[in-house]
């Protein structure tokens, strides 16, 4: 099992920007992937960015060119750095790890307890 802490969540004005960071602990050496999703008032949650340990990257439509994510192995941390945000990036955002990632679909993982991302117009 695979305990996560998320980190970084905050209020920001349109056009800022905020770094999410996740750390990963307990059967981290079965970690693959690790990644980010995140879940708006009265939507379903959706995949953001995740990176494989190979360096694999998938983005969102919606997040390409304004968000990147990275990680530390070694550390076993993933990050997001968020550029450009808006009002439509306010969220509950979640880290995950671990799990099968095919490269479009995730299954299985262990999930962080959210961290709140609110952008104000």
């Amino acid at each position: 099992q695979v305990q996560l802490v998320e980190s970084g969540g905050g209020l920001v004005q349109a056009g800022g920007s905020l770094r999410l960071s996740c750390a990963a602990s307990g059967s981290i050496f079965s970690i693959n992937a690790m990644g980010w999703y995140r879940q708006a008032p009265g939507k379903q949650r959706e995949l953001v960015a995740a990176i494989t340990s190979g360096g694999s990257i998938n983005y969102a439509d919606s997040v390409k060119g304004r968000f990147t994510i990275s990680r530390d192995n070694a550390k076993n941390m993933v990050y997001l750095q968020m550029n450009s945000l808006k009002p439509e990036d306010t969220a509950v955002y979640y880290c995950k790890a671990g799990g099968a990632w095919t490269g479009s679909r995730w299954l299985g993982g262990s999930w962080g307890q959210g961290t709140q991302v609110t952008v104000s117009s």
